[in-house]
């Protein structure tokens, strides 16, 4: 037999060779695995904020959230990217909200973020004027926590996040 009437059989054999590996569920899963950072200790002014937003959802009606050490470190890792990048915005929010839907069990995601506030009741008050912030603080969430940071000049940066599970 000719080698190349062998020809077309060994290139299939080598294609089907290269592609025939697979890889198990558990290689899949780290593929989509998000790592979390570690929560920072939380500030006076990010307690205070935790506060006054169960305080607000007290008074409303509904049930208080629970502060999650893993939401936590999401929402720092945006608050230190505006610092960062030196602009407020929900940029990169599929990637927050995908890493607490796979780290924290999280079914619903939403977050609010703010600057330039120099206190835990102005911007609170912020988001409570705001409709679409204040329909977040008073959603059905579980958990929740709130980043602050401030940037060179002393202006403070925050993200709120919150999550149902």
């Amino acid at each position: 037999m000719k080698i190349t009437k062998l020809l077309p059989f060994v290139a299939v054999f080598a294609l089907l060779s290269i592609t025939s590996c697979a890889t198990d569920a558990a290689d899949d899963a780290s593929l989509n695995a998000i790592e979390v950072p570690v929560a920072p200790d939380a500030k006076e002014i990010e307690i205070e904020i935790m506060e006054l937003i169960n305080a607000y959802r007290i008074n409303e009606g509904l049930n208080t959230l629970t502060n999650n050490t893993t939401v936590k470190a999401v929402a720092s890792t945006h608050t230190e990217y505006m610092i960062e990048v030196n602009n407020v915005s929900h940029d990169n929010f599929f990637l927050r909200k995908q890493s607490l839907q796979a780290n924290a069990d999280a079914d619903v995601v939403s977050e609010n973020v703010a600057y330039g506030f120099s206190s835990a009741e102005s911007v609170v008050n912020a988001w409570i004027a705001s409709p679409g912030h204040r329909d977040n603080i008073v959603g059905d969430y579980t958990d929740f926590d709130v980043s602050a940071e401030q940037n060179s000049n002393g202006k403070w940066y925050f993200t709120n996040m919150f999550i149902k599970r």
